[in-house]
């Protein structure tokens, strides 16, 4: 039996970080496209998880986040950039970059919408907006100051 999939993911193709590795691994490279610390982890940090672990915090958190890390990174916000945030309604933690994003577009895209995405730009960007249901519309960035060209913007 062949394996079915969704006609929305039918465009996907390979990661390009996923396939940077594989080459990499193939020829014996140095692999700059995927983080693979080749250092420690910091001892404050082995500290931090064994004393979650000795303190029974073994629970997932709720969807949004656990309130002491919003709180937390509230109040990084008000002392680094004074910024005066709610932590119970304006922050949101994900498991990384790829899950806020396809939340977000999720959140705020709706079928048949456009999305415009700025070139060069994030490998999941694209396929998140068509995992919403919208269609990627990509707009160049120019060199040397990464800037984009408002009648290229306005013709996308």
């Amino acid at each position: 039996m062949r394996a079915r999939t969704a006609i929305r993911a039918s465009t996907f193709t390979e990661s390009v970080i996923r396939e940077m590795t594989r080459v990499a691994n193939q020829y014996g490279a140095i692999n700059l496209a995927q983080g693979f610390p080749d250092f420690p982890m910091p001892e404050p940090m082995k500290d931090a998880a064994c004393a979650a672990i000795h303190g029974d915090i073994n629970q997932y958190a709720i969807t949004w986040g656990s309130p002491a890390l919003r709180l937390a990174i509230a109040e990084k916000y008000r002392i680094w950039y004074g910024m005066e945030i709610d932590p119970e309604r304006e922050i949101t933690v994900c498991c990384g970059a790829t899950e806020a994003m396809a939340a977000v577009f999720l959140a705020l895209i709706d079928p048949g919408d456009e999305v415009i995405i700025f070139e060069p730009y994030y490998e999941n960007y694209g396929p998140d907006a068509i995992l919403a249901g919208a269609k990627p519309v990509f707009v160049q960035l120019e060199q040397p100051n990464w800037k984009f060209d408002p009648d290229k913007l306005r013709a996308a």
